[in-house]
């Protein structure tokens, strides 16, 4: 697998336990996945989620806030928590790691485009792994990410990734309802394939913005500009390393690029 490049996005589901905290023992387990990567030589652009979850579950607010208010208020106390984890569990492998937080309406510029494409590139040069997330202290409601699934998709698209990892709570896309023991997961699907739209639940999960749905949209759209798309489940025990190391064996779904990656 002649790759180099990664961006690796971790949902919130994956991240945090059902009552909000972060689930330190699979952060750790995600963590010595990417440093064992980063050893190896491959180029790693994580875009965590997990920032408002872990606020939640740290304050209990005096006031009652509206949507916009308490995205800001979980995700200024979170984003601190979540980079300090990272911070920490990378310094163990001597690994460095920085935050790029950004905003939908910055990316929409062009000189904000190339500033953080830039400042990417360098950290990358460095050996240091950026760190993305959307600055929901800024962001308000018209403006936001569908959520970091989109993202993601434009972060690969950036910086020139060779492939996009989305982690998700499930193996990837069924051919059925996931809670059905005859449902299975669809291995590949090839460019240009909508019929596989049929089978996805519309539903989004208990922590993030998301849900399938748009993880296939995306998928879908990177897919189209050459970059092959995998998501997988992030809570099976080295996903990351058997995704690389043995793909055909390892059960996700795989979206094909439509021009081989570059």
């Amino acid at each position: 697998m002649n790759i180099k490049r990664i961006a690796i996005k971790i949902g919130s589901n994956v991240l945090t336990r059902q009552d909000g905290t972060l689930d330190i023992t699979r952060m750790s387990a995600i963590a010595d996945q990417i440093a064992t990567l980063h050893k190896k030589g491959f180029e790693i652009i994580l875009v965590s989620s997990g920032a408002v979850a872990s606020g939640r579950s740290e304050i209990n607010p005096n006031h009652t806030l509206d949507e916009v208010s308490s995205r800001q208020l979980y995700s200024a106390i979170g984003q601190a928590k979540l980079m300090g984890k990272y911070y920490t569990l990378l310094r163990e492998h001597s690994i460095i790691c920085g935050q790029v937080l950004t905003t939908k309406e910055g990316l929409d510029k062009a000189d904000h485009y190339q500033n953080q494409q830039h400042c990417m590139e360098v950290m990358l040069a460095e050996e240091v792994i950026p760190i993305v997330n959307e600055n929901d202290t800024l962001s308000i409601t018209e403006l936001m990410f569908t959520d970091n699934d989109e993202l993601s998709g434009l972060i690969a698209e950036m910086m020139q990734v060779e492939m996009l990892i989305i982690l998700s709570n499930i193996d990837g896309i069924y051919n059925g309802n996931p809670s059905n023991p005859e449902s299975y997961v669809i291995r590949s699907i090839k460019p240009e394939t909508n019929e596989t739209e049929q089978y996805i639940q519309s539903g989004k999960s208990s922590m993030g913005r998301g849900g399938m749905l748009t993880k296939y949209h995306i998928a879908q759209r990177v897919a189209a500009q050459g970059i092959p798309v995998i998501i997988a489940n992030g809570r099976k025990e080295d996903i990351l390393l058997h995704l690389i190391d043995n793909p055909e064996e390892t059960i996700c779904t795989r979206f094909e690029p439509t021009t081989p990656p570059k």
